[in-house]
């Protein structure tokens, strides 16, 4: 794209400040902008006009869900059909690493995060570790999808070479950069970050699927035959991701979706709650419950939304693909966007001053036919690492590591 087409293209959508600073920059730089305006998806800003999030549908609690009793009583049957998707090759697992350790007092990767004590232990590492218990109790590896951001990818790449993948083969290890999306004002103009970079942020975790794509991977899994993606956050150190018996239990029970919950601690925990929207897989998150559906008990007592997500989900790659070209939600959500001002100073802002705009993982549920609710042991399986110290923090992970045996 040339400048006279890039000019043409912004006059239309009234986004002509991000030519204003052209002239002072070198061609290289002219080059860089006009490649990134070339990329923009104007129809974007469409939304803020809108101004209005997806109505929720008709909210009922779970009908059914494969409990920590039921995995235990099935556990043998499961996990042999687990293994024998596995060694087939039908299952790989998809890592959503594109966060910083900014919370955490860092500014590398936020898996590259020590959480040692007497020794190195690292985010990574620890996922790297249990992936690899799948690896030695099925005799094959995983192929492991790792979706970065333009912040953090050549630290994570280089990380991964400079620690000899910790242990993992590096034939089966593919890295991918998620898409951006760009950060506008709440007037609806599209904030530049630099004289010649237009401000973007990554397209939400529901991202990855598009962005996967978009690099080619989901060919080469389909190639390998890959039928099944285990998708999991970088942050949750105790997890077990391409889990046998979390797979078996999804193809025994014929599902096309399944989630790994945890029972809530309190009606009023701040995890969002797995259930049925219009009859179909939904996530409400927790501030969307209303008071009496927060406390609502079913006959046996127990919290009729009783299931809190922990961002760990098994989709079949045909639906996916299929769902590819479904409107998924766009959420527009308030931000604080570093920006600069018409005189070229950099202003980073205390309060929210713009949009980003974001899709979630939690809405590809709900455009899957069913979802198999899969109850973990907490304490086993859940230790997300989301501040320094204090709840949910490396503290309490450490905690519950060194509760599961894991030398720090």
């Amino acid at each position: 794209m040339d400048y006279n087409k890039a000019k043409e293209l912004l006059e239309k959508y009234g986004q002509e400040q991000l030519l204003r600073y052209y002239d002072e920059l070198n061609d290289d730089r002219k080059a860089s902008l006009l490649k990134q305006i070339e990329g923009i998806d104007f129809s974007l800003l469409d939304l803020i006009k809108e101004n209005s999030e997806a109505k929720k549908g008709v909210i009922t609690p779970l009908d059914s869900a494969v409990t920590i009793e039921d995995i235990e009583k099935n556990k043998e049957k499961y996990t042999n059909i687990g293994i024998s998707a596995i060694k087939e090759g039908k299952v790989g697992a998809l890592l959503l690493a594109g966060g910083m350790g900014t919370r955490l007092g860092s500014d590398k990767p936020k898996g590259m995060y020590n959480i040692g004590l007497t020794k190195d232990v690292y985010i990574f590492e620890m996922l790297i570790n249990n992936l690899m218990d799948v690896v030695n109790q099925s005799g094959t590896w995983v192929p492991l999808y790792i979706m970065t951001s333009e912040k953090n990818n050549d630290d994570t790449i280089k990380f991964f070479e400079e620690k000899n993948y910790f242990g993992y083969n590096k034939d089966y290890v593919d890295f991918f950069v998620q898409e951006m999306a760009p950060a506008a004002s709440f007037e609806g103009k599209i904030y530049l970050e630099d004289k010649d970079r237009v401000s973007t942020s990554p397209n939400g975790n529901g991202g990855w699927f598009i962005s996967f794509v978009n690099a080619g991977l989901a060919k080469k899994a389909k190639e390998a035959g890959v039928e099944y993606i285990n998708v999991f956050a970088v942050d949750n150190v105790c997890q077990r991701m391409a889990d046998p018996c979390f797979v078996g239990a999804m193809i025994d029970g014929g599902y096309r979706s399944a989630s790994k919950v945890v029972s809530k601690a309190t009606p009023e925990e701040k995890v969002g709650v797995l259930c049925l929207e219009d009859g179909k897989p939904s996530i409400v998150e927790y501030y969307e419950l209303t008071e009496e559906m927060r406390y609502q008990k079913k006959e046996d007592g127990d919290l009729a939304y009783k299931y809190g997500v922990i961002l760990n989900y098994l989709f079949n790659m045909e639906d996916l693909e299929k769902n590819l070209n479904s409107n998924l939600v766009v959420h527009v959500v308030k931000k604080k966007v570093p920006y600069i001002n018409e005189a070229g100073e950099k202003i980073k802002p205390e309060t929210e001053n713009g949009y980003k705009f974001e899709t979630l993982v939690l809405d590809m549920v709900h455009m899957m036919d069913n979802c198999l609710a899969y109850e973990v042991v907490r304490e086993k399986e859940f230790a997300p690492i989301k501040n320094k110290t204090g709840v949910d923090s490396v503290d309490s992970a450490r905690e519950l590591l060194k509760l599961n045996g894991v030398e720090l």
